[in-house]
Order: C-alpha cells, then sequence, then structure tokens
C-alpha cells in the first residue's frame, strides 16, 4: 500500500471530511473510492476508444438504427421491459 499527500484547500477539505462522515467512511476510504470510480472511468473509456477503432462505422450506425426501431415498436406494443433486452439480442438484422 502506498501514501499520498495531497494539497488541497482546507475548505475543500472540510467539504470532503463532511462528505465522508455523512456517508460513515473516513477521508480515506472516501479517496480510495473516487479513485476507483476514476479509474473504472477511463479503463472504459480506453476500451471504448480500442475497440472504436477497430469497428466499422457504418456497421455501428445501422446497429443504433435497429435498436431505434425496436425500442419504437416496443413504446407502441405491450411488451414488458423485461423482454425488451433480449428481443433485442435475439433478432438479427435482416
Amino acid at each position: 500500500m502506498s501514501t499520498l499527500t495531497l494539497r488541497i484547500p482546507d475548505g475543500k477539505y472540510e467539504r470532503l471530511k463532511q462528505f465522508a462522515q455523512s456517508r460513515n467512511i473516513s477521508v480515506n476510504k472516501l479517496f480510495d473510492e473516487l479513485a476507483t470510480i476514476t479509474l473504472t472511468q477511463f479503463d472504459a473509456k480506453t476500451r471504448f476508444d480500442l475497440r472504436s477503432a477497430k469497428g466499422d462505422p457504418q456497421k455501428g450506425l445501422e446497429i443504433l438504427d435497429r435498436i431505434d426501431r425496436l425500442f419504437e415498436e416496443q413504446k407502441n406494443s405491450a411488451i414488458k421491459p423485461s423482454e425488451r433486452l433480449c428481443r433485442v439480442s435475439r433478432h438479427p438484422p435482416a
């Protein structure tokens, strides 16, 4: 485990301290959680960027159009919300 010294304005520290107390955690745990969230977002963006660089933009737009059509159909039908994802994934484009 590493130790990190962080310089932030006193007012900001006090607000973070209050926030941590409202969640019944330490400031250290709060920063650990915030770091986890930030790294997760960074990893997701990195994966997205790598995959999108390899993808076919036209095929991606076609998939989005298909999803839009399915959502429009579902909005106008009696399909339960729990069945929507299954319907999107089971029916390949014609």
